[in-house]
């Protein structure tokens, strides 16, 4: 008998003898017991000769007596013969003793399982409740966890109805995707029927039962819109409110597609691994992502919770309505879903210049694709433990990156027009990339296909290398890899450049290796070594950054990017491509530290938060790695870098100026933080005066939430074991506080103290019950100095961490953080020995990415070493006063 179901073990796919067509589901959670029950009947069509079915389950008890098959008529009942669980392939086999009726039929089973705190499927989340600790139920499916929670077809082609109905305490709220239809009360249970579905794919389904307040709104054309969150914090909700009901207007005129269900709730979750869900009309979310709270939020935390819920909305389009086919084509839910949360974004909230803020959406889909072990966009799946990887800066920010090349490259009307004919078009089912393309090309009659399909099967991306020849513009393209070495990827580019103003330009497509253009015919300028001086004779390519590609210059034309940088004739958004650029080429050793050093210089006078954003994280790595490859230089270098951020922290000062703008919130907050961590004693100083201030009056003007990551890495930075005062300190606040963002920010600050025994306390507190298992993450980012104490505990800890975290994505970020650091080729052996016995398909390819950062470091540290004039050039920039 056991052979018999062999056949149905290990495949990546469900067979397709039987489609199911409508879930009624009961489910019955017990939140003291953390236990559920449930009951489903599930309308199948059979249609294949078959007398077995085959459904996902996973962690679930069924009681084989339940399980029958009722034919359409209602006249047959079939009793299984076997129920079969196999949970290691999550997959339930129902056997009968004959072959089952052609047509509709109904499969009945009842089951149950425990809420669990994983933070997947059905899962319980706590809360406190007049100082008592509560559980709330909350699921969370997407990718393949529907089938912890009730016994089901659980992937995105099989989409279906969902009548759901739920037996809760009295006196909580229960909600799910629909409408509640009618309520009845019997004694202290109520049962609670909700309307059914629209037709949708099972990661969809969602439940919540717990205690809630709520803020509520409507659409201009009477959809209701609700944020709920825990008691007590309903204020904190409206913010995201505003944003969700312009949002839905605004993506009903963009789609050309109304919002289809009659209601949208979205629900802030204590305990979340995710930052948010696009559950069908029920929106997950962390409380950082949803909630906004006037006096305690920064400005950056705002801009989040504006995008992330631009983000899930646009789901409830591309990829609620619109639903990929398989996890392959996962980028056209998340790359959609960005790009257009920026859209959105900008047209609410135009002063923050959001797309230019896009380049770091660009910047960190780039950072990964240079790795020779990236993927492509569209990856191959086969099975449910390896998609948690690829919800990744691959499929979100690559994927969203190559959107924004094409509607550049297409024009932003023709783009819209195309989208919405796809939404009409594949409403209610299933999409792959291809359908996508083949509606772009119609619209546009371009070669959509033959252009995308290139950005989107292989991995990585072109370097495009420019010199002057002549009168003759040469242009090269080669895949770009960290590593140096050669990939052997070759594109279709849409180069678009300019020459001495924005006002002189061509575009057209490289579809070649290589092109060579004349000059004086493309742009109406010659080039010769007598105009260098020329402040016209600049050229940039890539305008506006628009797209997926780096740029090479030769040295003559970086050193008139250089100049035109210093006498302020580039866009910031030029600004940024070019210095991005040339850290890319400096990482990968195709240009020396000295000269990007020198490049940085030109930026003196920058005052652009994205620019300088960027910045100051190059600025962090690089005094890592200098940190390994000349000790001696390490005080000269983070003096560079206080000279260089001084000029514009200077200029913004600590007090916020009456009017003054959201970015130049961030922006301070940024600075300052970096100051104090390259140790420049007046920043240190002003910071411990205004946390002291704090700690007397938490509401005092001294220390606004755009400032307090600044004073909090500072305290940590004079933290030591013989003075432990300011880490205790900001234990205390911790402690009091009850919002997310405060608690995230401190946890991220404590782990930046240099003294190793401090953090390995950071570390192990982390691993408390006082901190959340999502909020773990914040606090593995430790100092330079603290990096081997961080690889010891990750090893002495890691059965835990494997344990608490190891069936999510979260464990990912544990790996990433504490290993890529490094910058030894001893130290790269150590890691892969270490998880050579624990290795799992869901870590497997973070694990060889972070591998191959360290190889990658340490080559850069080896380079830096050869650098025979920088001790000279690092000692002259340290003492220069901009």
């Amino acid at each position: 008998m056991e052979g018999m179901y062999e056949q149905f073990r290990g495949q990546p796919r469900l067979p397709k003898f039987a489609v199911p067509k409508r879930y009624d589901i009961k489910l019955k959670p017990d939140l003291v017991a953390c236990k559920f029950a449930g009951f489903v009947d599930i309308s199948v069509e059979v249609v294949a000769d078959t007398k077995f079915i085959v459904l996902n389950a996973a962690e679930l008890g069924v009681d084989p007596h339940s399980v029958h098959f009722t034919d359409q008529s209602g006249s047959e009942v079939l009793e299984a013969l076997e129920v079969k669980l196999f949970e290691e392939d999550e997959i339930i086999v129902v056997e009968f003793s004959d072959n089952l009726p052609l047509g509709l039929g109904a499969l009945s089973i009842a089951f149950e399982g425990t809420l669990n705190d994983k933070m997947k499927g059905f899962y319980r989340s706590t809360y406190e409740h007049n100082g008592e600790k509560k559980n709330m139920a909350v699921t969370q499916f997407e990718p393949a966890d529907a089938r912890r929670c009730f016994p089901c077809w659980d992937e995105p082609a099989y989409k279906a109805t969902f009548k759901i109905t739920l037996d809760v305490p009295l006196g909580l709220v229960a909600l799910s995707n629909m409408p509640i239809a009618e309520e009845k009360v019997d004694d202290k249970i109520k049962t609670v029927h909700f309307e059914e579905s629209p037709i949708m794919s099972t990661y969809l389904v969602a439940v919540v039962v717990g205690l809630f307040d709520y803020v509520e709104g409507h659409t201009s054309d009477g959809i209701k819109v609700r944020v709920y969150c825990q008691d007590g914090k309903a204020n904190q909700g409206n913010f995201a409110l505003g944003v969700a009901v312009k949002t839905l207007d605004l993506y009903k005129q963009y789609f050309a597609m109304p919002y289809l269900l009659p209601k949208l709730d979205m629900i802030a979750i204590p305990d979340f691994a995710l930052g948010a869900m696009e559950n069908y009309g029920l929106i997950t979310y962390r409380e950082t992502a949803l909630l906004y709270d006037d006096k305690h939020s920064a400005a950056a935390n705002k801009q989040r919770v504006a995008i992330v819920v631009a983000h899930e909305l646009a789901h409830q389009w591309f990829g609620n309505l619109v639903t990929m086919e398989w996890w392959t084509h996962l980028w056209l839910n998340e790359g959609f879903a960005t790009w257009v949360s920026y859209l959105a974004t900008d047209s609410l909230f135009p002063e923050w210049k959001i797309w230019t803020q896009f380049l770091e959406v660009s910047t960190q889909g780039l950072r990964l694709d240079e790795l020779a072990e990236s993927h492509p966009i569209e990856v191959d799946v086969n099975y449910a433990a390896e998609i948690d990887e690829i919800f990744d800066a691959i499929s979100y920010r690559k994927g969203a990156s190559v959107i924004r090349m094409l509607q550049s490259y297409l024009g932003p009307e023709c783009f819209q027009r195309a989208l919405a004919s796809y939404i009409k078009k594949y409403a209610y089912s299933n999409a792959k990339t291809d359908d996508l393309w083949a509606v772009l090309e119609e619209e546009s009659r371009q070669p959509v296909s033959k252009l995308m399909n290139l950005w989107t099967k292989q991995k990585g991306y072109p370097v495009v290398s420019v010199k002057v020849k002549g009168q003759n513009l040469e242009f090269e393209q080669l895949q770009f890899l960290l590593s140096g070495s050669h990939g052997g990827g070759e594109w279709i580019i849409p180069i678009n450049l300019c020459c001495g103003s924005y006002d002189t330009g061509k575009s057209f497509l490289l579809e070649l290796k290589s092109k060579s253009l004349d000059m004086k015919e493309v742009l109406g300028c010659t080039v010769s070594t007598d105009c260098l001086m020329d402040r016209r004779a600049w050229i940039k390519l890539n305008v506006d950054q628009t797209g997926f590609y780096r740029v090479k210059y030769d040295e003559e034309l970086q050193g008139r990017l250089r100049n035109a940088i210093e006498t302020k004739c580039l866009s910031a958004v030029d600004r940024f491509g070019i210095l991005d650029d040339s850290y890319a080429l400096c990482m990968a050793r195709q240009q020396t530290l000295c000269s990007f050093l020198a490049l940085m210089g030109a930026y003196k006078e920058e005052l652009e938060y994205t620019v300088l954003s960027n910045m100051v994280n190059m600025s962090y790595t690089i005094a890592r790695i200098a940190a390994d490859a000349t000790p001696q230089l390490v005080d000269y270098m983070k003096q560079i870098f206080i000279n260089l951020f001084q000029h514009s922290a200077e200029k913004l000062g600590w007090d916020p100026k009456q009017g003054e703008s959201h970015l130049d919130a961030m922006l301070r907050g940024e600075l300052l933080t970096a100051l104090v961590q390259f140790g420049h004693d007046i920043t240190q100083n002003e910071a411990k005066r205004r946390f002291d201030a704090f700690l007397n009056d938490r509401n005092t003007p001294l220390l606004p939430p755009d400032l307090r990551k600044a004073a909090y890495v500072s305290v940590m930075q004079n933290v030591s074991l013989s003075d432990r005062s300011g880490f205790e300190s900001l234990l205390r606040v911790y402690r009091e506080t009850d919002l997310s963002q405060e608690k995230a920010r401190i946890i991220g600050s404590l782990s930046t103290c240099p003294d190793p025994d401090i953090v390995l306390e950071v570390l192990n507190f982390l691993l408390s019950s006082e901190v959340r298992s999502q909020d773990a993450i914040f606090g593995v980012n430790v100092s330079t100095e603290g990096r081997e104490t961080a690889w010891k505990w990750l090893k002495d800890n890691w059965d835990h961490i494997s344990k608490t975290w190891g069936s999510g994505h979260l464990i990912t970020f544990f790996i990433s953080a504490i290993v890529s650091p490094f910058s030894s080729y001893e130290k790269a052996n150590e890691v892969e020995e270490f998880f050579a016995s624990r290795m799992k398909p869901s870590i497997a390819r973070t694990l060889k990415q972070s591998i191959e950062r360290v190889h990658i470091n340490a080559k850069w540290v080896q380079s830096i070493q050869n650098e025979k004039q920088l001790g000279e050039v690092v000692q002259e920039l340290a003492y220069r006063r901009y």
